[in-house]
């Protein structure tokens, strides 16, 4: 029982070496890792080893099993928190990365015209980006008056657009 506790407390000592340093030895792992995106980190190996050792402590210590099978039922308990941790740490990581709204979202959009659009000239829109209501130069090819309601055609520039009025 001494070495699945002392598995558990090494495990322990690991994670809070990987939290205390933040990310020292992970360049070393992302190379011997070979491209398995995050699935050896500190964090995930501290897991397993920690929970391999301390569900096998519990487990010889509990039941009347031998060894062998204290060490396959911790293995299995490793693997499933090392698992979650890596679940865990790739939400974490990866929480607004493909949520960054960028100007091309906004072909098709309707708004409405705040000033009005001259023909071949600029006027003012209302156009909502991600929920946020935001103001943009709009180009038309037919004069548009305000208040009229638009559909985005293009995005011009990270500050213009150019729009048509909606038919209806």
């Amino acid at each position: 029982m001494g070495w699945f506790l002392g598995l558990g407390i090494a495990g322990l000592v690991l994670l809070v070496l990987s939290l205390a340093f933040d990310g020292l030895l992970e360049g070393v792992l992302e190379g011997l890792s070979g491209g398995l995106d995050g699935f050896l980190s500190l964090p995930v190996i501290a897991g397993f080893v920690s929970m391999l050792g301390f569900a096998a402590a519990i487990t010889l210590g509990t039941t009347g099993l031998g060894a062998a099978a204290a060490t396959g039922v911790g293995t299995v308990t490793g693997v499933s928190a090392g698992w979650l941790t890596w679940k865990l740490s790739r939400a974490l990581m990866h929480d607004g990365a493909s949520a960054t709204p960028r100007g091309e979202d906004l072909v098709g959009s309707s708004g409405s015209v705040v000033t009005g659009i001259p023909a071949d000239g600029y006027g003012e829109v209302l156009l909502y980006l991600a929920g946020q209501p935001l103001k943009f130069a709009a180009k038309s090819s037919a004069p548009v008056s305000r208040g009229t309601e638009v559909w985005v055609e293009s995005v011009l520039s990270t500050t213009s657009v150019a729009v048509c009025p909606v038919e209806r």
